[in-house]
Parts: structure tokens; sequence; C-alpha cells
């Protein structure tokens, strides 16, 4: 008999580096929070990636959908394209990947619309019976297509909203415990709110920058006709950052950021051994409706307000720029160790010409054998507005 879409789902969580994936499962303590499609959470372009994966307040860039739509707001091209790429998890396979496309255009001085593709391939996966019987190949692979709309609320502040089309297709139809399985798929939409205020100060131009993004207030997903159904990745992210020139050669911006899933954390039950307490997840928590599982991820961590704040993710990273055409980048990623224990360095550099420009990244995780270890992002930019005026 197949392995059941939640088997087969949680070995899709480990592989795609989801919040349990790469924890330390044996961890007196641990109670990582799980979802359905974490492809969503994953950092897609090179320039966040190379800054600790700190973006929604950093300065606007045309990867900047991902991380914070109302920051297209300030862009200063009316038009642009982008094309990222990752090899994800080579240290354990080699046939994951994703690849994402993103993209802004200017209707006027106050209106932007943006939008883009995420395509997330697991290569190849063998479905056997249990007894090892050959049952079929598939090549399981995960979307996402989403369009927003940006406007200038004043000369320093934008808002937007971005809504979001999520397919999952993990099984390719297989049958589980009998039972016909199907695609998931689900709706969701985006709200964030971006700060860019210029100034000068000490005889230089500097950029104090900060946003905020709630991500992914969408449906719970579901692979067979049954009642269980699983959160997708609600996020809210929090974030600032500061920019200034020491001349008019080289600039510096220094970006920080605090991340929480607002997903239910799962109830623990408690084993008693005789050197003591061990606690591991207990039941599910997928009774809870959207809504209300947002509100109360503030407030439901077993282990109260210390527990909570444990749920929350932070990032720090700078970038040098040297005459606004190459670039260098470095950043540190934090996770707590009962909620994943996800922890590395990040670096990245980055080349601009008056149309394109070529971004790329590096990840280090301060634990040896990581599955993450070595991983590199790739960037393509596109100015379309830059190449019109050259024609």
């Amino acid at each position: 008999m197949i392995k059941s879409v939640r088997l087969f789902f949680v070995f899709v969580i480990v592989v795609v580096c989801s919040k349990n994936g790469f924890g330390q499962a044996t961890t007196s303590g641990a109670n990582t929070i799980t979802t359905a499609v974490p492809f969503l959470s994953i950092t897609p372009d090179s320039r966040a990636g190379g800054m600790g994966d700190a973006g929604v307040g950093a300065t606007p860039d045309l990867s900047s959908q991902h991380w914070n739509p109302a920051k297209y707001a300030f862009m200063e091209s009316d038009m642009g394209v982008s094309l990222s790429y990752s090899p994800w998890l080579r240290a354990l396979v080699a046939d994951i990947n994703l690849a994402y496309l993103s993209g802004y255009k200017k209707i006027d001085d106050l209106q932007t619309v943006s939008g883009s593709l995420r395509y997330f391939s697991l290569g190849d996966i063998i479905f056997t019976s249990e007894y090892g019987t050959f049952e079929g190949q598939q090549s399981p692979n995960e979307f996402a297509i989403d369009l927003g709309y940006t406007r200038k609320l004043s000369d320093i502040f934008s808002g937007s909203v971005a809504v979001r089309y999520i397919r999952s297709d993990l099984t390719g139809g297989q049958l589980i415990n009998g039972a016909e399985s199907h695609a998931g798929n689900s709706y969701a939409a985006d709200v964030a709110f971006y700060l860019y205020n210029e100034f000068r100060a000490n005889r230089r131009d500097n950029v104090l920058s900060a946003g905020i993004n709630i991500q992914n207030i969408g449906a719970k997903i579901s692979y067979t006709e049954g009642e269980i159904k699983d959160f997708i990745p609600t996020m809210l992210k929090l974030g600032a950052a500061y920019t200034t020139e020491l001349d008019q050669y080289n600039t510096f911006t220094f970006s920080v950021e605090a991340d929480k899933l607002l997903v239910p954390t799962p109830p623990v039950d408690t084993m008693i051994y005789e050197d003591g307490y061990v606690i591991y997840p207990g039941g599910p928590t997928s009774d809870k409706s959207v809504i209300a599982g947002m509100f109360s991820s503030f407030s439901d961590a077993p282990g109260g307000f210390k527990e909570e704040l444990q749920e929350v993710n932070l990032s720090a990273g700078v970038e040098y720029w040297y005459n606004r055409q190459f670039a260098l980048r470095a950043g540190y990623f934090w996770e707590h160790e009962n909620k994943g224990n996800r922890k590395y360095l990040t670096a990245g550099a980055g080349f601009r010409m008056n149309v394109f420009s070529l971004d790329f990244s590096y990840l280090l995780p301060t634990q040896r054998n990581h599955p993450l270890e070595n991983t590199l992002r790739f960037t393509l930019s596109f100015d379309v507005e830059a190449f019109g005026n050259q024609q």
C-alpha cells in the first residue's frame, strides 16, 4: 500500500527545509511548527539571500514582490523584471530546484502593478507498495502565481495588496490508502506597507526604510477528499534598514528583520522518564479556522510567553555598494533550537550595468553536515525602461 499523503507530506516538508526540517528532534522542549507548501517561505532571490534573508524593510529592488510589494512605489525605473534560480538542497539530492520570476510596471506616479511566478520542482519520486513493488514514478512540483497592486499613500509611505494562487502536486493522482489523491489548491493574499524616507545629515544622503508584510493569508490545503487540511505558511514580517553614503562612491545599507508564523503552535504531550521530562508534539491543530489560527498564534504556545518569543526568527544583513556598480553582502539568520534550529551565515555579491544586473549569494550553516550547506542563488535583473532609453 502506498504511503499516506500525510507521511509523504512530512517527507516533503523535511526535504524543502520547513520549520522542523532541520531542528533537533531529540532536544527536550522542541515543538516546531509545520505547514503545507513551505516552498512559499524559501528566500527566492540573491540580494536578500546574501543579507541573512532580511528583505521586508530593505531598499526596493526587482524581487520586492516576495518581501514587500509596497516597495515598488519607490523604484526609480518605471518597469523591470528579474529571474532567480537556486539548485535547492544539493547536499541531499541533485534534482530539486527553485525558480522565481518577478516584475513590476508603474501606471503613474502613484500606482504600480506587479506580479511573480514561483516554481518549485522536487525532482523524481518513485512510489512503491508496502512490499517494495514499483507503483510508478512521478515528478512532484509546486507553483504559485501572484498579482499585486501598490499605491503611494504619501511622499514617504505606500501600501500594497497581492493575491496568490497556489498549486501543490505531490502525488500525481496516486491512490492513498485506497483513496484517490489530487493536487492541493489554495488562494492567499498579502497585505504590506512600506516607509521610505530620504534625508540629508552630516552632508551625506541617507535613507531610512521600514516595512511590514502579512504574507499568505489564505485557505488551508488538502490532497484528498477527506477532512484533513493543513495550514499554509501565513507569516508576519517586520523589518527596517538604514542606508548611508560615505562619499559619492561608497554606500552602506544595514538591515534587520523579525518573522513569525501566524499558524497555531502544536499542543504537546509529556512523557515521563526516570531522568526527567521529555516533551514531544501532540495532537492536530487543523481544527481551527485560518483567522482564529492567526490570532491564537500569539498566545497558544504551551510554554507560554517564553515559547512565543522562541517562535520569532531574526535576520540581519549589510550591503556595500561601490559607485552603484559593485556590491558585497553579508548576513546572519537565527532560529531558536526548539523551533527548527536553522542558524546560518550568508554572503553575496552583485554587478550592475545600465540595463542588466547580476547577483549571487552563498549560504553557510553554522552546523556541520547541514542540508542547506553550500546553497547558491542567482538573480538576473533587467531594467526595461533603461533598455528603451538606449534605443
